[in-house]
């Protein structure tokens, strides 16, 4: 758990804030601090350019580009911070746990989390209101908002980029366009684990089935039924009736603080699914977080993406050590 205490202030300046961690054991040692001599650079590249301009596509740097970084070790990941803060909390509790649990020290990060994306976020998506679903094609801003961020965590000296949003992965491919460290998408993370996984099909003679269910826009849908397509599984998806009468009022229960009536309404959505003959549900939405107890039968029938990034990041940063270590260790010998 991050139990510790944080204060953190908020001034208008030309950088985002920054937080960085490294946990030793059970010690976690926080810094927050704003520092034009890395800060700068990022932002003269991106916030510079005008409302129609291009943004540059590739930007190429290395570490040894970054006289100041943040932090140091190769396996830092950097983290751009969800539209909710709760959900990079989230993230990072996983992060920790998963990658120190058995003992070892957690990997080190470094998170860039601005409210203002919420804000833009919201302007471009609809209400939840069972009326529409489709992604407004005005994002030019938050794609260089986001776009800003993965530099800045580059230049920091992460090694790694991941992005904790279900609703930011819609723009993941043109935000990791031109990124010098490998970016890893959730989508592509569930995919893979569920190809491990070696499922059978629960109906002879198809294929392996999965259900997706989301809170929102049907291209976040669509996202991870690429993913999965790709790996040979067939995507099953809630019809238009469930999405207006089941998972849209669940979402508006949470919004009037009614938690055990959306509870109620995500059991009959995933029923809905799994009654199609479906392996799993894959919950891709932050407002299901959280939602089912750890002992409902259900919930061992859903995936969190959240979980699948966190263990794909774990593995990055621990096989990254390990390739550093056995370097160092050639070239003393």
């Amino acid at each position: 758990m991050l139990d510790g205490g944080m204060t953190m202030s908020f001034h208008p300046v030309n950088w985002p804030p920054i937080f960085s961690a490294k946990v030793n054991n059970n010690r976690t040692h926080y810094r927050i601090r704003f520092n034009p001599s890395i800060a700068i650079q990022p932002c003269s590249v991106l916030v510079h350019s005008n409302e129609g301009e291009k943004l540059p596509e590739s930007k190429k740097i290395s570490r040894s580009q970054t006289p100041d970084p943040l932090l140091s070790p190769e396996n830092t990941v950097g983290i751009i911070g969800g539209v909710s803060i709760f959900s990079t909390l989230v993230f990072l509790e996983k992060l920790v746990w998963l990658s120190s649990r058995n003992g070892e020290d957690s990997i080190p990060f470094v998170v860039c989390s601005d409210p203002a994306i919420s804000r833009q976020l919201h302007v471009s998506f609809p209400p939840v209101n069972g009326k529409g679903s489709r992604i407004r094609l005005n994002h030019g801003t938050i794609v260089k908002n986001l776009r800003r961020k993965r530099v800045f965590l580059e230049q920091s000296g992460a090694g790694c980029i991941v992005m904790p949003c279900h609703i930011s992965h819609a723009w993941q491919f043109e935000v990791s366009k031109g990124c010098s460290v490998p970016f890893l998408n959730m989508g592509d993370c569930v995919a893979r684990e569920l190809k491990e996984a070696k499922l059978k099909p629960i109906e002879a003679g198809s294929n392996v089935r999965i259900g997706v269910l989301t809170s929102n826009a049907s291209q976040l849908a669509g996202f991870y039924e690429e993913k999965l397509q790709n790996q040979g599984f067939e995507v099953v998806l809630p019809d238009k009736a469930t999405l207006e009468h089941i998972v849209v009022p669940a979402i508006e229960a949470l919004q009037r603080k009614d938690k055990e009536g959306a509870r109620n309404l995500l059991r009959i959505a995933i029923q809905v699914l799994l009654v199609q003959a479906v392996n799993c549900v894959i919950l891709a939405s932050d407002e299901f977080h959280g939602l089912l107890p750890s002992d409902d039968p259900l919930h061992k029938k859903c995936i969190d993406p959240m979980d699948a990034l966190a263990r794909f990041t774990i593995k990055w940063a621990q096989s990254t050590e390990k390739k550093v270590a056995k370097h160092s260790s050639k070239e003393l010998s």
